[in-house]
């Protein structure tokens, strides 16, 4: 049998913002919806045919720019997910690792902004991205030491 100790404020903490992340990913579904609607350009020939003015097209700036950012999100946001759940059982300091979540999930956010909605210069989607990569690494790695 195997028992599990985590931390019941850092695991609401977890359960939490992991529900801000996941409603996160939703979010660009629609995001890149009202691209294509004031835009009037779709990817698939019968969601232009519901506008005269609609055009197909697979290659437009503005809605590349928000699918980009949206599968940058289905690449680190599930992983961190995971790693950060079997960080949770290495038992670590609940002001740390509160604050490494909160880190993650605010780099997510500040990097769909800066990338998708109120487009910066770099190295603005640099940073934001590499806070929640580090912070994923980091994770890992405690999680990995944790087993030697």
């Amino acid at each position: 049998m195997i028992s599990f100790e985590v931390d019941e404020v850092l695991f609401r903490t977890y359960v939490f913002y992991t529900a801000i992340l996941v409603l996160k990913v939703l979010a660009m579904a629609p995001l890149t919806a009202k691209q294509r609607f004031a835009k009037m350009v779709f990817a698939n020939p019968e969601d232009a045919k519901m506008n005269p003015k609609s055009k197909v097209k697979y290659d437009d700036a503005d809605i590349e720019r928000v699918r980009r950012a949206h599968l940058n999100d289905l690449e680190n946001i599930p992983l961190f997910i995971i790693v950060c759940f079997g960080y949770l059982l290495t038992i670590p300091n609940v002001y740390i690792a509160t604050n490494l979540i909160r880190l993650f999930v605010a780099s997510r956010i500040i990097h769909t902004i800066v990338y998708a909605v109120v487009v910066l210069p770099q190295p603005a989607r640099g940073l934001s991205w590499f806070a929640g990569f580090a912070t994923t690494l980091y994770m890992a790695v405690q999680v990995i030491l944790s087993f030697v």
